[in-house]
């Protein structure tokens, strides 16, 4: 599995792979560490090192980063998807800069290895602006999930045009697409910061391919937390279904 997070990014022209062998986890504001603490992260030092070279032959300002520690974007995720135990993976840095054809690069380049049947995800937020969330649930009840009233009128907006170019769009069109959200009216009010809309940027790159071209997308399944804040889980592809 390769992995490109929200919270982890590089100055300059840089971008990182964690070949961290034993990656420690940074703590989750209002989480309980019960929940995180003892989830083992696996690394996978192997495939961290032929992204390297992957990226690096197509041009990349790119190296291994063996200290850094795992932050919440990509382990919980993990956690959900594979509770009994993480199997092998790698995560990708972004650039500070925030060039969605940057990210969009470096997801075409990786993308050879969805062929042999690697899991890519980007994980960010389909609307995500911290500064615009209902912060009060969860700091009297420490409830995130809570909402006494509906999402606000732009992250409803946002939301719907992020679900219409998973599953209406495919290919290149699936790339030139992304960006153009970027160009969205209600865009700045759903990202305050471009960090967490690059993993979008990275999907693309890694399943907008000519070959891509009517490849199906799913919304699997989606949360609202802080009133404002819109988790979107799409799936582009599948794995043959192979009998138990």
């Amino acid at each position: 599995m390769v992995e490109t997070g929200a919270h982890w990014d590089c100055f300059g022209d840089q971008i990182q792979v964690s070949t961290n062998p034993n990656p420690g986890k940074s703590p989750v504001a209002y989480v309980h560490p019960s929940k995180y603490v003892d989830y083992k992260i696996n690394n996978d030092l192997k495939t961290a090192q032929r992204c390297i070279d992957l990226l690096d032959e197509a041009g990349y300002n790119v190296s291994g980063n063996d200290t850094f520690d795992w932050i919440h974007d990509t382990y919980l995720i993990l956690i959900r998807m594979f509770p009994n135990g993480c199997p092998p993976s790698t995560l990708i840095s972004m650039n500070a800069r925030y060039d969605p054809h940057f990210h969009m690069k470096v997801g075409s380049t990786l993308r050879q290895l969805r062929k042999e049947n690697y899991l890519i995800i980007g994980t960010g937020g389909a609307v995500h602006n911290l500064y615009r969330n209902r912060w009060a649930p969860m700091l009297r009840f420490r409830d995130n999930f809570a909402q006494d009233s509906p999402p606000e009128h732009w992250a409803l907006e946002f939301r719907q045009s992020v679900e219409d170019v998973f599953l209406k769009t495919s290919g290149p069109q699936l790339r030139r697409a992304m960006t153009r959200l970027m160009k969205h009216p209600e865009y700045r009010d759903a990202h305050a910061t471009d960090d967490h809309f690059m993993a979008a940027m990275f999907v693309a790159g890694a399943a907008g391919d000519f070959e891509d071209e009517g490849t199906p997308a799913i919304l699997a399944t989606e949360t609202w937390e802080l009133t404002n804040m819109c988790n979107s889980q799409f799936t582009i592809g599948s794995w043959p279904k192979v009998a138990a």
